[in-house]
Protein backbone atom coordinates (compact mmCIF):
# COMPACT_ATOMS: atom_id res chain seq x y z
CA UNK A 1 0.00 0.00 0.00
CA UNK A 2 1.16 3.78 -0.78
CA UNK A 3 2.30 5.46 2.13
CA UNK A 4 0.99 9.20 2.14
CA UNK A 5 2.33 12.54 4.06
CA UNK A 6 -1.22 14.70 3.93
CA UNK A 7 -2.00 15.96 7.22
CA UNK A 8 -4.35 13.87 9.20
CA UNK A 9 -7.97 14.84 8.82
CA UNK A 10 -10.92 15.46 11.58
CA UNK A 11 -12.59 12.44 12.31
CA UNK A 12 -15.22 10.76 10.89
CA UNK A 13 -18.66 12.79 12.94
CA UNK A 14 -20.43 9.54 12.64
CA UNK A 15 -17.38 7.48 14.13
CA UNK A 16 -17.69 10.03 16.99
CA UNK A 17 -20.97 9.74 17.69
CA UNK A 18 -20.78 6.43 18.02
CA UNK A 19 -17.80 6.41 20.34
CA UNK A 20 -19.89 9.24 22.46
CA UNK A 21 -22.82 6.26 22.34
CA UNK A 22 -20.47 3.56 23.04
CA UNK A 23 -18.92 4.67 26.21
CA UNK A 24 -20.85 3.86 29.04
CA UNK A 25 -20.59 7.42 31.28
CA UNK A 26 -20.50 9.54 28.55
CA UNK A 27 -24.32 9.70 28.31
CA UNK A 28 -25.28 8.23 32.00
CA UNK A 29 -25.64 10.45 34.89
CA UNK A 30 -22.86 10.37 37.03
CA UNK A 31 -24.75 9.30 40.13
CA UNK A 32 -25.94 5.75 38.48
CA UNK A 33 -21.96 5.04 37.72
CA UNK A 34 -20.54 5.70 41.41
CA UNK A 35 -23.34 3.82 42.58
CA UNK A 36 -22.02 0.06 43.54
CA UNK A 37 -18.65 0.45 42.44
CA UNK A 38 -17.32 -2.33 44.15
CA UNK A 39 -17.47 -5.95 43.13
CA UNK A 40 -20.84 -7.70 44.46
CA UNK A 41 -20.23 -11.35 46.19
CA UNK A 42 -20.98 -14.06 44.01
CA UNK A 43 -24.31 -14.60 43.94
CA UNK A 44 -25.84 -12.47 45.29
CA UNK A 45 -27.47 -10.67 42.65
CA UNK A 46 -30.09 -13.51 42.18
CA UNK A 47 -30.21 -15.72 39.46
CA UNK A 48 -28.25 -18.66 38.49
CA UNK A 49 -24.93 -18.84 38.14
CA UNK A 50 -23.69 -18.14 34.50
CA UNK A 51 -19.53 -18.64 34.91
CA UNK A 52 -16.94 -18.74 37.80
CA UNK A 53 -19.51 -18.26 40.66
CA UNK A 54 -21.22 -15.17 39.34
CA UNK A 55 -25.02 -13.98 38.00
CA UNK A 56 -25.73 -12.83 34.34
CA UNK A 57 -25.96 -9.61 36.23
CA UNK A 58 -22.24 -9.91 37.88
CA UNK A 59 -20.38 -11.32 35.24
CA UNK A 60 -21.67 -8.24 32.93
CA UNK A 61 -20.31 -5.76 35.58
CA UNK A 62 -17.23 -7.45 35.50
CA UNK A 63 -16.45 -6.41 31.97
CA UNK A 64 -18.02 -2.86 32.27
CA UNK A 65 -15.43 -0.22 33.35
CA UNK A 66 -17.68 2.35 34.05
CA UNK A 67 -18.74 0.54 36.68
CA UNK A 68 -15.52 0.76 38.45
CA UNK A 69 -14.45 3.98 36.37
CA UNK A 70 -16.61 6.54 37.06
CA UNK A 71 -14.86 9.49 35.64
CA UNK A 72 -14.80 7.50 32.31
CA UNK A 73 -15.86 10.34 30.64
CA UNK A 74 -13.52 12.82 31.79
CA UNK A 75 -10.81 10.33 30.72
CA UNK A 76 -11.25 10.00 27.22
CA UNK A 77 -12.23 13.82 26.96
CA UNK A 78 -8.80 14.58 28.75
CA UNK A 79 -7.18 11.94 25.98
CA UNK A 80 -8.63 13.60 22.95
CA UNK A 81 -7.69 17.31 24.91
CA UNK A 82 -4.19 15.98 25.26
CA UNK A 83 -3.80 15.14 22.00
CA UNK A 84 -4.57 18.04 20.41
CA UNK A 85 -2.51 19.66 22.50
CA UNK A 86 0.75 17.42 21.82
CA UNK A 87 -0.41 18.05 18.18
CA UNK A 88 -0.12 21.76 18.55
CA UNK A 89 4.08 20.66 19.22
CA UNK A 90 4.38 17.75 17.21
CA UNK A 91 2.63 18.67 14.27
CA UNK A 92 0.57 16.64 12.18
CA UNK A 93 1.43 12.80 12.40
CA UNK A 94 2.46 11.15 8.74
CA UNK A 95 -0.95 8.71 7.55
CA UNK A 96 0.38 5.51 5.69
CA UNK A 97 -2.30 3.23 4.40
CA UNK A 98 -2.15 -0.74 5.34
CA UNK A 99 -5.61 -1.79 3.73
CA UNK A 100 -8.00 -0.90 1.31
CA UNK A 101 -10.34 0.88 3.44
CA UNK A 102 -9.58 4.61 4.49
CA UNK A 103 -9.24 3.36 8.19
CA UNK A 104 -7.06 0.60 7.08
CA UNK A 105 -4.11 2.78 8.42
CA UNK A 106 -1.87 4.25 10.89
CA UNK A 107 -0.87 7.85 12.45
CA UNK A 108 3.11 8.10 12.22
CA UNK A 109 5.04 10.21 14.70
CA UNK A 110 8.91 10.68 13.27
CA UNK A 111 12.11 11.39 16.01
CA UNK A 112 14.90 13.49 14.56
CA UNK A 113 17.21 10.10 15.00
CA UNK A 114 17.82 8.31 12.02
CA UNK A 115 17.55 4.15 12.28
CA UNK A 116 15.87 4.29 15.09
CA UNK A 117 13.32 1.65 17.11
CA UNK A 118 9.63 2.04 16.77
CA UNK A 119 7.14 1.52 18.90
CA UNK A 120 3.47 0.31 17.39
CA UNK A 121 0.52 0.80 20.05
CA UNK A 122 -2.59 -0.94 19.71
CA UNK A 123 -5.61 1.32 21.35
CA UNK A 124 -8.34 -0.41 23.18
CA UNK A 125 -12.31 0.73 23.74
CA UNK A 126 -13.98 -2.24 23.92
CA UNK A 127 -13.60 -3.35 20.54
CA UNK A 128 -15.85 -0.89 19.24
CA UNK A 129 -15.07 2.86 20.07
CA UNK A 130 -11.92 5.38 20.10
CA UNK A 131 -9.21 5.49 17.24
CA UNK A 132 -5.72 6.63 16.77
CA UNK A 133 -6.02 10.11 17.26
CA UNK A 134 -7.15 9.96 20.27
CA UNK A 135 -4.52 8.54 21.94
CA UNK A 136 -1.38 11.34 20.11
CA UNK A 137 -0.95 12.24 23.71
CA UNK A 138 1.08 8.91 24.11
CA UNK A 139 3.25 10.12 21.30
CA UNK A 140 5.21 13.17 22.84
CA UNK A 141 7.78 10.86 25.44
CA UNK A 142 8.74 8.59 22.54
CA UNK A 143 9.04 11.10 19.87
CA UNK A 144 11.70 12.78 22.61
CA UNK A 145 13.18 9.88 23.42
CA UNK A 146 14.03 8.99 20.30
CA UNK A 147 11.47 6.21 19.33
CA UNK A 148 9.34 6.33 16.07
CA UNK A 149 5.72 6.16 17.36
CA UNK A 150 2.95 4.63 15.46
CA UNK A 151 -0.99 4.61 16.28
CA UNK A 152 -2.94 1.78 14.56
CA UNK A 153 -6.55 2.60 13.31
CA UNK A 154 -8.76 -0.28 12.58
CA UNK A 155 -12.24 -1.12 12.12
CA UNK A 156 -14.66 -1.09 15.15
CA UNK A 157 -15.86 -4.80 15.99
CA UNK A 158 -20.04 -3.40 15.00
CA UNK A 159 -19.11 -2.33 11.60
CA UNK A 160 -17.48 -5.69 10.80
CA UNK A 161 -20.67 -7.31 11.69
CA UNK A 162 -19.30 -8.58 15.15
CA UNK A 163 -16.64 -10.22 13.56
CA UNK A 164 -13.63 -10.11 15.99
CA UNK A 165 -10.88 -12.40 13.94
CA UNK A 166 -11.82 -9.71 10.63
CA UNK A 167 -10.58 -6.81 13.29
CA UNK A 168 -7.91 -8.96 14.63
CA UNK A 169 -6.65 -9.37 11.06
CA UNK A 170 -6.31 -5.78 10.25
CA UNK A 171 -4.54 -5.24 13.59
CA UNK A 172 -1.73 -8.16 12.64
CA UNK A 173 -1.80 -6.65 8.46
CA UNK A 174 -0.89 -3.20 10.25
CA UNK A 175 1.94 -4.41 12.33
CA UNK A 176 3.19 -6.53 9.44
CA UNK A 177 2.94 -2.54 7.19
CA UNK A 178 5.14 -1.29 9.58
CA UNK A 179 7.88 -4.48 9.85
CA UNK A 180 8.08 -4.10 5.86
CA UNK A 181 8.38 -0.11 5.70
CA UNK A 182 9.98 0.90 8.49
CA UNK A 183 12.25 2.17 6.65
CA UNK A 184 10.29 4.19 4.42
CA UNK A 185 10.09 6.95 7.83
CA UNK A 186 13.17 6.65 8.93
CA UNK A 187 12.59 4.00 11.60
CA UNK A 188 14.87 0.62 12.48
CA UNK A 189 12.14 -2.40 11.19
CA UNK A 190 14.05 -4.91 13.42
CA UNK A 191 13.79 -2.95 16.43
CA UNK A 192 9.30 -3.00 16.75
CA UNK A 193 8.20 -2.42 20.20
CA UNK A 194 4.83 -2.89 20.88
CA UNK A 195 2.06 -1.99 23.54
CA UNK A 196 -2.07 -2.43 23.85
CA UNK A 197 -4.18 -1.37 25.93
CA UNK A 198 -7.53 -3.11 27.39
CA UNK A 199 -9.30 -4.59 24.15
CA UNK A 200 -5.83 -3.23 22.07
CA UNK A 201 -4.27 -5.72 24.04
CA UNK A 202 -6.52 -8.40 23.57
CA UNK A 203 -5.54 -7.96 19.77
CA UNK A 204 -2.24 -7.45 20.15
CA UNK A 205 -1.92 -10.99 22.53
CA UNK A 206 -3.74 -12.45 19.43
CA UNK A 207 -1.00 -10.60 17.02
CA UNK A 208 1.84 -11.99 19.25
CA UNK A 209 0.65 -15.72 18.85
CA UNK A 210 0.67 -15.73 15.06
CA UNK A 211 3.34 -17.54 13.13
CA UNK A 212 4.40 -14.22 11.29
CA UNK A 213 7.07 -15.99 9.20
CA UNK A 214 4.38 -17.72 7.32
CA UNK A 215 1.71 -15.69 7.17
CA UNK A 216 3.21 -12.24 6.61
CA UNK A 217 7.20 -13.34 5.59
CA UNK A 218 7.96 -10.99 8.70
CA UNK A 219 10.92 -12.44 11.25
CA UNK A 220 9.04 -12.59 14.24
CA UNK A 221 12.61 -11.83 15.97
CA UNK A 222 11.75 -7.80 14.92
CA UNK A 223 9.95 -7.74 18.20
CA UNK A 224 11.42 -6.82 20.46
CA UNK A 225 9.09 -6.52 23.22
CA UNK A 226 5.34 -5.87 23.71
CA UNK A 227 3.89 -4.30 26.70
CA UNK A 228 0.36 -5.32 27.66
CA UNK A 229 -2.29 -3.18 29.93
CA UNK A 230 -5.21 -4.68 31.30
CA UNK A 231 -6.07 -6.56 28.19
CA UNK A 232 -8.02 -9.84 27.49
CA UNK A 233 -6.93 -13.15 27.46
CA UNK A 234 -9.74 -15.93 27.43
CA UNK A 235 -13.11 -14.95 25.79
CA UNK A 236 -14.54 -17.68 27.13
CA UNK A 237 -16.66 -15.28 29.91
CA UNK A 238 -16.64 -12.71 27.38
CA UNK A 239 -18.58 -14.41 25.32
CA UNK A 240 -21.24 -15.02 28.01
CA UNK A 241 -21.33 -11.59 29.09
CA UNK A 242 -23.31 -8.43 28.01
CA UNK A 243 -19.80 -8.13 25.05
CA UNK A 244 -20.96 -11.07 23.43
CA UNK A 245 -24.05 -9.08 21.88
CA UNK A 246 -22.14 -7.37 20.19
CA UNK A 247 -18.86 -9.74 19.47
CA UNK A 248 -20.30 -12.56 17.65
CA UNK A 249 -18.01 -15.69 18.59
CA UNK A 250 -18.05 -19.23 17.88
CA UNK A 251 -16.47 -22.17 19.78
CA UNK A 252 -14.03 -21.73 17.19
CA UNK A 253 -13.43 -18.31 16.82
CA UNK A 254 -13.23 -18.04 20.95
CA UNK A 255 -10.66 -20.75 21.02
CA UNK A 256 -8.67 -18.88 18.15
CA UNK A 257 -8.97 -15.28 19.32
CA UNK A 258 -7.89 -16.76 23.22
CA UNK A 259 -4.41 -15.90 23.53
CA UNK A 260 -4.02 -17.85 26.65
CA UNK A 261 -5.13 -20.94 24.53
CA UNK A 262 -1.64 -20.37 22.70
CA UNK A 263 0.84 -19.29 24.86
CA UNK A 264 3.75 -21.59 23.11
CA UNK A 265 2.91 -19.22 19.99
CA UNK A 266 3.95 -16.02 21.90
CA UNK A 267 6.96 -14.27 19.56
CA UNK A 268 8.27 -11.95 21.96
CA UNK A 269 8.79 -10.93 25.40
CA UNK A 270 6.25 -9.89 27.14
CA UNK A 271 5.31 -7.12 30.61
CA UNK A 272 1.73 -7.49 31.90
CA UNK A 273 0.25 -4.46 33.20
CA UNK A 274 -3.00 -3.93 35.26
CA UNK A 275 -4.34 -1.16 37.45
CA UNK A 276 -5.75 -1.78 40.89
CA UNK A 277 -8.67 -0.43 40.54
CA UNK A 278 -9.29 -1.87 37.19
CA UNK A 279 -12.62 -4.46 37.42
CA UNK A 280 -11.80 -7.47 39.31
CA UNK A 281 -12.21 -9.78 36.00
CA UNK A 282 -9.70 -7.64 34.13
CA UNK A 283 -7.40 -7.83 36.99
CA UNK A 284 -8.01 -11.65 36.97
CA UNK A 285 -7.15 -11.86 33.18
CA UNK A 286 -3.92 -10.35 33.76
CA UNK A 287 -2.63 -12.10 36.47
CA UNK A 288 -3.40 -15.59 35.24
CA UNK A 289 -1.99 -14.90 31.80
CA UNK A 290 0.78 -13.66 33.41
CA UNK A 291 1.11 -16.90 35.84
CA UNK A 292 0.53 -19.33 32.47
CA UNK A 293 3.41 -17.17 30.55
CA UNK A 294 5.82 -17.72 33.58
CA UNK A 295 4.76 -21.84 33.71
CA UNK A 296 5.42 -22.00 30.20
CA UNK A 297 9.15 -20.53 31.12
CA UNK A 298 8.95 -17.14 29.26
CA UNK A 299 9.72 -14.91 32.18
CA UNK A 300 7.39 -12.16 32.00
CA UNK A 301 7.19 -9.46 34.75
CA UNK A 302 3.81 -8.23 35.92
CA UNK A 303 3.37 -4.31 36.79
CA UNK A 304 0.36 -3.69 39.13
CA UNK A 305 -0.50 0.33 38.81
CA UNK A 306 -1.84 0.77 42.10
CA UNK A 307 -4.61 3.31 42.98
CA UNK A 308 -4.94 4.02 38.91
CA UNK A 309 -8.29 2.81 37.32
CA UNK A 310 -8.28 1.23 34.15
CA UNK A 311 -8.07 4.94 31.89
CA UNK A 312 -6.07 6.35 34.23
CA UNK A 313 -2.71 3.34 34.03
CA UNK A 314 -2.80 4.80 30.22
CA UNK A 315 -2.02 8.51 31.23
CA UNK A 316 1.28 6.36 32.72
CA UNK A 317 2.69 4.94 29.61
CA UNK A 318 3.06 8.46 28.00
CA UNK A 319 4.98 9.96 30.78
CA UNK A 320 8.39 8.63 31.40
CA UNK A 321 8.28 9.17 35.14
CA UNK A 322 5.15 7.28 34.76
CA UNK A 323 4.71 4.00 35.58
CA UNK A 324 4.25 1.91 32.06
CA UNK A 325 6.37 4.98 30.53
CA UNK A 326 9.27 4.28 32.73
CA UNK A 327 8.71 0.37 32.12
CA UNK A 328 8.47 0.80 28.30
CA UNK A 329 11.27 3.17 27.60
CA UNK A 330 13.30 0.95 29.89
CA UNK A 331 12.89 -2.28 27.69
CA UNK A 332 13.70 -0.13 24.77
CA UNK A 333 16.90 0.70 26.28
CA UNK A 334 17.61 -2.87 27.45
CA UNK A 335 16.84 -4.78 24.07
CA UNK A 336 17.80 -1.54 21.45
CA UNK A 337 20.86 -2.40 19.04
Amino acid sequence: MKESSSELPDADASRRRLMLAGLGCALTPLAACVADKQPVAAGTAGGPIVWSGMTQAELDKAYNQTAYAPNESQLIARYRERSDDALKRLGQPQRASYGATPIEGMNIFRTRAKNAPVHVFIHGGAWRVTDARDYAFLAEMFVGAGVNFVLLDFAWVQNLNGDLAAMAQQVQTGIAWVARNAGSFGANGREIYLSGHSSGSHLLAVALTQDWQAKYGVDPRVFKHALLLSGIYDLQPVRLSSRGKYVHLTDATEAQLSPARHIGSLVCPLTIGYASLDTPEFQRQSRDFAAAVNAAGKPTPVVQASLYNHYEELETLGNPYGIFGRTALMEIATRKG
